[in-house]
């Protein structure tokens, strides 16, 4: 039977799989990366200020970093409705990824606005 701390890892361990990319609607400064595990996968977005302090831009920079680091602090997007009523992409909540074996790095694109993180 998995720990309580199981899911939390693995939920970590998935936004670290990152799944990379930049998103396609609006002109935000916020880039989409899909962390991917064997049991789940979340969406993380970093800023540009958040790039560059990892030395990249892309999902392969994002997976570097942590693998180099161990871990990594980022926003967890997900769809929400916006001010307008319209659907958006949002963050959700700041979360630590964790660096695991099993985590993959993928490009990752959107049709709703993105709306930046704090």
């Amino acid at each position: 039977m998995p720990s309580r701390l199981t899911r939390p890892f693995f939920s970590a361990v998935a936004t670290l799989a990152l799944t990379a990319s930049m998103a396609s609607a609006g002109d935000s400064a916020t880039s989409l990366f899909k962390v991917v595990t064997v049991k789940d996968e979340i969406v993380i977005g970093l800023n540009s200020e958040e790039l560059a302090t990892i030395g990249g831009n892309d999902a392969s920079a994002v997976a570097r970093a942590l693998a180099q680091k161990g871990d990594l602090a980022a926003w967890q997007y997900n769809v929400h409705r916006g001010p307008n009523g319209e659907l958006q992409i949002a963050p959700s909540a700041k979360i630590a990824l964790l660096s695991h074996a099993s985590l993959r790095v993928e490009p990752y694109s959107t049709t709703y606005v993105v709306a930046p993180h704090p």
